[in-house]
Formats: structure tokens, C-alpha cells, sequence
């Protein structure tokens, strides 16, 4: 899998809908480039719903906690969008890269 994201928007204002697609590795640090890019399409039109669509991407689940708690709050986080306007979020996530976990060897 590309660690590098790819991102697409997709816009219908007749319709007050955004699409973004991401692909590629989300982690805790990558996921703030999504956040950014909701925040611009959030910016179109008031009242849009936001669609973040991960399912083609392997998300860190720190990271789809992060996307589940903007989308549970209605808010992006207070350093992407300090004015915290009102953001419909839904999450459609498959996929997760689990969290390394502790190796104990044999001696």
C-alpha cells in the first residue's frame, strides 16, 4: 500500500453534498491533510454534508477515531478550523491497520 494519500473531492451544490475520497495510509498525522480539505469543502456552501469516504485507504485506528469523533461532535479540531463552524461528517471506513502491539521473545 502507497504511504503517500490521494485525494479527491467531489461537489454537488444543488444538492449540498461533498464526496472526499482519500487512498493510501491515514495515520494520526496524515489524517489533518483530510481535515483541511473538509474544511475547504465545508467552507462551499452552508449546510453541506460531508462524506469522507476512507474504505479504499488503510486507516490507522487512531486516526478513524479521530474521523469518528469530528464526525460525533459536528466539528472539525480547533487547530484546523479555530472558528469551529458547524461540519456534518460521515465516516465510510472498511479497512483498519491495527495498532503494533508488544513482542515478547523466548529467551
Amino acid at each position: 500500500m502507497n504511504s503517500k494519500l490521494n485525494i479527491v473531492v467531489r461537489v454537488d451544490l444543488d444538492h449540498s453534498k461533498a464526496q472526499v475520497i482519500a487512498k493510501g495510509h491515514i495515520t494520526i498525522h496524515s489524517v489533518n491533510a483530510l481535515y483541511v480539505v473538509a474544511k475547504r469543502a465545508n467552507s462551499l456552501k452552508g449546510g453541506l454534508d460531508l462524506e469522507l469516504d476512507v474504505s479504499s485507504a488503510l486507516v490507522d485506528e487512531e486516526a478513524l477515531d479521530m474521523l469518528h469523533a469530528a464526525s460525533e461532535t459536528r466539528h472539525l479540531p480547533a487547530k484546523i478550523d479555530p472558528d469551529q463552524a458547524p461540519c456534518t461528517i460521515s465516516v465510510l471506513a472498511e479497512r483498519r491497520h491495527p495498532r503494533p502491539r508488544a513482542v515478547r521473545l523466548a529467551a
